[in-house]
C-alpha cells in the first residue's frame, strides 16, 4: 500500500500516463471499469475510473499511488484497491478539479475511509 506521502504519485514504473486513457482497470478482486482520465501533476496525480455503462456509470477519482502495474499488451492497469473501495471513492467532478478545493485536496481526510 502506498504511504500518505506518495499516495498521489505514480510508481516509478509509470513513466508516461497519457496513453492510459481507455485502459481497463483491474481491482484486486476483478474488473471495475476503464480509465477516463490520467492526471500527471507532480505530487497530485490521480486516475479517473469510469465504473460503468454510459448512463449508469460513475466516474471515481483514485490516487495514482494505488496503480500497481500496467500491461500495455492487454491495455490493463492493475490497482491495489477492491471493487468496493473504488465504488466508494469520491465522485470525479470535472468542474471541481482545482486542488484549491478542499474536497479534492490530497489529504488524510480525503481517503480516511481506506485508512490511508
Amino acid at each position: 500500500m502506498a504511504t500518505r506521502t506518495n499516495l498521489w504519485r505514480y510508481r516509478e514504473t509509470f513513466s508516461d500516463t497519457s496513453d492510459l486513457v481507455g485502459y481497463d482497470v483491474e481491482a484486486t478482486d476483478g474488473h471495475i471499469g476503464k480509465i477516463d482520465k490520467a492526471s500527471n501533476e507532480a505530487g497530485r496525480s490521480y486516475l479517473v475510473v469510469d465504473t460503468g455503462f454510459w448512463i449508469f456509470g460513475k466516474k471515481r477519482m483514485i490516487p495514482a499511488g494505488v496503480a500497481d502495474r500496467v500491461d500495455h499488451d492487454d491495455r490493463k492497469v492493475y490497482i491495489r484497491m477492491t471493487k468496493e473501495e473504488v465504488k466508494s471513492a469520491p465522485d470525479f467532478d470535472e468542474q471541481r478539479t482545482s486542488w484549491s478545493d478542499a474536497d479534492y485536496e490530497p489529504s488524510e481526510r480525503y481517503y480516511d475511509p481506506f485508512g490511508w
